[in-house]
């Protein structure tokens, strides 16, 4: 083939470690394009050093990395082995700590128009998670209290209306509280109480966090051994959740959430479950007996109607016409009143006010400093790729910057002592500097 190539004339070969370079380079240091960054290194001596690109010597064109990951990169785990070697150094370093997982997740703004969509309808999943486990305890449940157990029923296809993107299809319309409704991603992160980023997980911005901590616990546990906690917000504070948590042992570290209802009107709280007679008791001392238990898990408990016409808290408590009070209780209800009564402890108090300063620190770093606050690509991969080399950069700086502090450089050497605090829930570890003040 030498006849098709022309001698004189042709484009020099790249290494596709400069190109890998030029990427990092982007990350590190939040330049917002390659063409950006191409202009960066023409005139940064250092950022020539790092690359090995002499002063005289001429820099890649900015399309070269685009065209190379098209060709080379796409479909390919190039970009998760980086992300996964840093992270690598860092355990064999000592820092990373993967006992306690922060899980959250941050929006990414998709590099799409919000105003231009159309209407699609979809297919909901009629199966959820835990669907097969629950059926089976709730039939037991139900023959448990003298019921016939549930026929297997047909799953049917439900349809739900969603507005998609026209630029960019693969993103969803995200909705949450009174923030601006956008086409967004959302990327599902789980850090180590170091601040290490562990672990990550694209989906669209329309898509619940707590669907997403079951995966992203099996990708992280997959690299790492089992967590001993778990650290998230209310997003992820499930009956399901808390109960497959506890089913494997892992302690699940979740905020206080208010009670929800109508204004005025009593809450579920207010009344007290005999776990002995497996019956509720109003304010009013009244009883409320089991009735049955439905396909979704929940016991119903329901009131004496001819009592409750003539109670004094009657306008409090229900707004039935037949004046009935009728209370759901789920049948996996325990995990979620065990995960109260450690709310209160002092191990899951310290973990979660360390929640502030790991999860919540990466994402603000990663928006601020780096550039992931929009999304600079189209679709999922590509975006997957965006967030991939921010981690990867945020572990960098920080192993770099605490393999300097820790006594790698020789011409800065600190004295460390390792302080530790024996709990019998958890080990809590303090390095104190002995130059500082």
């Amino acid at each position: 083939v030498e006849k098709l190539y022309c001698e004189n004339n042709g484009r020099p070969s790249i290494d596709p470690v400069l190109l890998i370079k030029m990427a990092l380079l982007q990350y590190l240091f939040g330049i917002p394009s390659m063409r950006r960054t191409i202009k960066e290194i023409e005139t940064n001596v250092a950022y020539r050093w790092f690359l090995g690109i002499g002063l005289d010597e001429k820099v890649p064109h900015f399309s070269t990395f685009g065209k190379n990951y098209v060709r080379r990169f796409q479909d390919t785990d190039v970009f998760e082995t980086i992300f996964c070697r840093i992270l690598s150094q860092g355990v064999e370093a000592g820092f990373v700590d993967p006992s306690v997982l922060f899980m959250d997740s941050t929006h990414i703004k998709a590099n799409a128009n919000k105003r231009k969509f159309k209407k699609k309808k979809i297919v909901r999943r009629a199966i959820q998670q835990y669907k097969e486990e629950l059926d089976l305890e709730v039939n037991e449940d139900r023959v448990l209290h003298g019921k016939k157990p549930f026929a297997p029923k047909e799953s049917r296809l439900e349809t739900r209306e969603i507005k998609e993107s026209t630029t960019d299809p693969e993103s969803g319309y995200y909705v949450k509280g009174e923030r601006e409704r956008l086409f967004a991603y959302s990327c599902h992160t789980a850090c180590d109480r170091n601040g290490f980023v562990l672990g990550l997980i694209l989906t669209p911005g329309n898509v619940h966090d707590s669907k997403m901590l079951e995966p992203l616990l099996e990708s992280v546990t997959h690299h790492f051994n089992q967590p001993f906690a778990v650290v998230a917000d209310s997003a992820y504070k499930t009956v399901q959740l808390a109960h497959h948590l506890l089913q494997r042992n892992i302690l699940p570290v979740f905020p206080y959430t208010r009670p929800r209802g109508v204004k005025g009107m009593f809450k579920t709280k207010d009344f007290y479950y005999d776990e002995y007679y497996d019956c509720y008791l109003c304010p009013d001392n009244q009883v409320l007996r089991y009735r049955t238990t439905n396909r979704e898990g929940h016991r119903e408990y329901v009131s004496d109607p001819t009592i409750c016409a003539s109670c004094s808290f009657l306008s409090q408590c229900t707004k039935s016409q037949e004046n009935k009070k009728m209370i759901l209780r789920h049948i996996w209800q325990e995990a979620m009143d065990e995960v109260e009564h450690l709310r209160h402890t002092s191990v899951n108090r310290a973990l979660y006010r360390k929640r502030q300063e790991t999860i919540e620190r990466v994402f603000a770093d990663a928006k601020e400093k780096h550039g992931m606050r929009w999304a600079r690509y189209r679709g999922l991969k590509k975006t997957t790729l965006q967030a991939m080399l921010t981690f990867s950069a945020l572990n960098l700086k920080k192993l770099a910057n605490w393999s300097w502090d820790s006594g790698g450089n020789p011409c800065f050497q600190h004295h460390f002592l390792r302080l530790h605090k024996t709990n019998p829930h958890f080990n809590v570890e303090m390095r104190v500097c002995l130059r500082s003040e």
